[in-house]
C-alpha cells in the first residue's frame, strides 16, 4: 500500500510548522499564491503566538521511483499543555519525524514526545533543524544528542532548515522509505471484514452536524452507508466522506489505511467523544485526558450565559481535553467550572472565546483537585470553597517534572526548591546540559514556576511533566472578608508555613484594585475564626465643615458624627461592598 502516515513531534519553536510548509510546497498540495507561513495553524491566535495549539492534518501526493504515494501528515503542538493532541495524532499514525533546532539542542518536550511515540512503536525518524542559523558545534553537539537518544549513527541524522528548504525533500522521502505503510485489520477470508475508523478529533459543521476526523483501520466508508458511534451507540447515515488538502476535500470513499473525514449529520456535540469508533466493534484508542486544573468561568455580562454555555460546547467538540459543568457565584453570577491540562491551556480557550464567539469572561484563581478525608469517607474538590470544615487530611496532586538546562544554570534552578517544594532532586549529564528530575506539587507548577524558570534562566530552560500520586499536605483554608462578608472566588488553600506572608499578599494586591466607598473597608484572611491578616481601605471623604469658618468647633463636630452615622447606615443598607468583575482579572495579572 503506497500509504505513509506521519507526524511532526518536536519541543516548542523548533520548527514543526515551518517543516510543514516546506512539505506542502515540495508535494504541490498549496498552490503557490495561496501559500502563506505556518499555513497549517489556522487559528488566528496560533499565527499571533507563534505556537501550534491544534493538530492539523493534511493528505500529500508524491512521486518516488516512479512510483505514487499518499503521505497523510499530522503537525502536533509542541507545549506540555497541549501535549494530549500530540498522543491523538500517535495513535493514528506508524512513523514520526523528531525535529529538535540545531542552536537549542534537546529540551524537555522533545524527551517526553520521544518517549511517547517508542509506546505505541512508531518509526522514528531524526532531523535537527535551523542549520542556516546554527554555529557547525551546535549542529554537531545537537546531532550527537539525537544519535544517543534514537540509538543511531549520525549519518541517519537529517540536517535540514525548514526556513530555506535546505534537505527537506531528502527528508521527505526519508519518510517514504523509512516509514511502513498501513497495518490493516485482517479478518477471517470468508467472513466480512469489520469496519474500525478511530476518531482522533472533530469539528462542527451548522450543515453537516459532527465532523469526525478518522484514520481508518479497517473496512471502507462512503457518503449514504449506515454505520454508528460504537462507545456512544449512536447510529447515523454518512453524509459525506473526504480527505485534508488541507481544507476538507469531498471523496468518493475511505479506505483502510488512510486518515479522513466522515460527515455524520450528528447535531448534538455532546454524542461524540474522542477516541470512539466508527464503525462494528470498538478499537482500543487512547485514553481520556484528564484535567489537573480547574478553573470556573462567568461571562462579562450576565445576559451571555446562554452564548458561553454554547461557545464552551463547540470548544470542547475540537478540544475533548476540556471539561465544564454549571457553576453559581454570589459575586460574578452563573458560569461554569471548567478543567483544563494546564494553566495556557486555560489561558488559550479563554481568549478563543473571546475571539471566536464574542464572548469576555471573568475568571477565578486556577485551582488544582485536592483529594480530602473526612469521616463520610474521601471525596476529590476542586476549588477551596468545596472544602468542608469537618475535614480530616488532605492531600494534593503531585508531578514529576524534567528540566532541561545548560550546566551554567544548575545552581539556578536549583535555588529554586524551597519556594516550589521540589522533593527528590535527580540529575543526569546530557553532554553540554544537565537533566533535573524532581518531584513537586501541582499547585506550585501553575502558580509562576514557568515565568521564575526563564527569568532565572534567561529562557534558556525547559521543562515537561507528567501527573504523579497524591501526598498529605498541611494547607489552610485561607478566606477573605471585604466589610466583613466573604468573598466567593477568593478563597485559597494555602501552605501552614506560608500563613504569615501569602495572605497578606494577597490583601495588599485587592487592597490595590478595589475601589474606595463612601464608609471605611476593613480586609480580612480568615482561617476558621481566626483574622491572619488585615489590611484598611479609607473611606473617601468629604468636607461637610467647608462652609463653615471661624466660631465654635461643637458645629463641626456635630456635622462629623452626623456623617460618621450616615456612612454606618449606608454600609448596612447596601449590605457590603459590591466586587466589581474587573477585580477578578485584575487579580489574575
Amino acid at each position: 500500500m503506497n500509504i505513509r502516515n506521519f507526524v511532526i513531534i518536536a519541543h516548542i519553536d523548533h520548527g514543526k510548522s515551518t517543516l510543514a510548509d516546506r512539505f506542502l510546497e515540495l508535494t504541490g498540495a498549496v498552490e503557490a499564491r495561496q501559500m502563506k507561513a505556518q499555513y497549517l495553524d489556522q487559528l488566528e491566535l496560533e499565527r499571533e503566538r507563534g505556537i501550534t495549539i491544534k493538530m492539523a492534518p493534511v493528505r500529500m501526493s508524491y512521486s518516488l521511483n516512479s512510483k505514487f504515494y499518499i503521505l497523510n501528515l499530522i503537525d502536533t503542538p509542541g507545549h506540555s499543555d497541549f501535549s494530549y493532541e500530540v498522543s491523538r495524532a500517535l495513535a493514528a499514525v506508524e512513523g514520526a519525524i523528531l525535529l529538535v533546532d540545531a542552536a537549542q539542542g534537546v529540551q524537555a518536550q522533545t524527551l517526553a514526545n520521544l518517549e511517547n511515540a517508542k509506546k505505541v512503536g512508531l518509526t522514528i525518524i531524526g532531523a535537527v533543524n535551523k542549520i542556516d542559523v546554527a554555529s557547525p558545534e551546535q549542529i554537531k553537539n545537537s546531532i550527537n544528542e539525537l544519535t544517543r537518544l534514537l540509538s543511531v549513527g549520525p549519518e541517519e541524522i537529517f540536517k535540514i532548515s525548514g526556513k530555506t528548504g535546505e534537505g527537506t525533500k531528502e527528508l521527505l522521502e526519508a519518510v517514504i522509505d523509512k516509514i511502513p505503510s498501513p497495518k490493516t485489520l485482517i479478518t477471517n477470508y470468508k467472513l466480512p471484514i469489520t469496519k474500525k475508523a478511530l476518531v482522533f478529533d472533530s469539528i462542527y459543521d451548522e450543515h453537516k452536524g459532527v465532523i469526525a476526523f478518522v484514520r481508518v483501520f479497517s473496512g471502507e466508508y462512503k457518503a449514504g452507508d449506515e454505520t454508528k458511534l460504537v462507545v456512544a451507540n449512536e447510529k447515523f447515515k454518512i453524509k459525506e466522506v473526504g480527505f485534508f488538502s488541507p481544507r476538507l476535500k469531498l471523496a468518493d470513499k475511505l479506505s483502510a489505511g488512510e486518515i479522513g473525514y466522515i460527515a455524520t449529520g450528528i447535531k448534538n456535540p455532546d454524542k461524540l467523544k474522542i477516541g470512539d469508533t466508527i464503525g462494528e466493534s470498538a478499537w482500543l484508542g487512547y485514553q481520556e485526558p484528564k484535567s489537573v486544573v480547574f478553573v470556573s468561568l462567568y461571562p462579562d455580562e450576565e445576559s451571555q450565559y446562554d452564548d458561553l454555555k454554547i461557545g464552551l460546547q463547540k470548544l470542547k467538540l475540537n478540544d475533548s481535553s476540556l471539561t465544564f459543568s454549571p457553576d453559581t457565584n454570589e459575586v460574578l453570577g452563573r458560569g461554569f467550572k471548567c478543567g483544563f491540562l494546564g494553566k495556557l491551556h486555560f489561558e488559550i480557550a479563554a481568549e478563543r472565546l473571546e475571539r471566536e464567539f464574542n464572548i469576555k469572561t471573568v475568571s477565578t484563581f486556577p485551582s488544582v483537585a485536592y483529594k480530602i478525608i473526612t469521616k463520610q469517607g474521601e471525596r476529590i474538590i476542586e476549588n477551596a470553597d468545596e472544602l468542608p470544615a469537618d475535614y480530616l487530611e488532605i492531600f494534593q496532586p503531585m508531578i514529576k517534572i524534567e528540566i532541561i538546562a545548560p550546566l551554567k544554570y544548575l545552581s539556578n534552578v536549583l535555588r529554586l526548591k524551597e519556594s516550589f517544594k521540589m522533593e527528590n532532586i535527580k540529575t543526569e549529564n546530557l553532554e553540554e546540559k544537565i537533566l533535573i528530575i524532581a518531584e513537586m506539587p501541582l499547585s506550585s507548577l501553575i502558580a509562576d514556576f514557568d515565568d521564575r524558570l526563564k527569568s532565572i534562566s534567561e529562557g534558556m530552560v525547559s521543562f515537561s511533566y507528567e501527573l504523579g500520586d497524591y501526598q498529605k499536605a498541611e494547607l489552610e483554608k485561607v478566606e477573605i472578608l471585604v466589610a466583613g462578608l466573604p468573598v466567593p472566588g477568593l478563597t485559597r488553600l494555602i501552605y501552614k508555613e506560608e500563613l504569615d506572608i501569602k495572605p497578606r499578599q494577597l490583601l495588599q494586591k485587592l487592597k490595590e484594585f478595589l475601589p474606595r466607598q463612601q464608609f471605611v473597608q476593613a480586609l480580612q484572611a480568615v482561617v476558621g475564626s481566626k483574622i491572619v491578616a488585615r489590611e484598611t481601605i479609607p473611606a473617601m471623604k468629604k468636607d461637610v465643615t467647608g462652609y463653615l469658618y471661624g466660631g465654635d468647633r461643637t458645629r463641626k463636630m456635630k456635622l462629623w458624627q452626623k456623617q460618621k452615622k450616615g456612612k454606618k447606615k449606608l454600609l448596612q443598607r447596601t449590605s457590603g461592598v459590591k466586587i466589581p468583575v474587573k477585580i477578578f482579572k485584575d487579580l489574575l495579572k
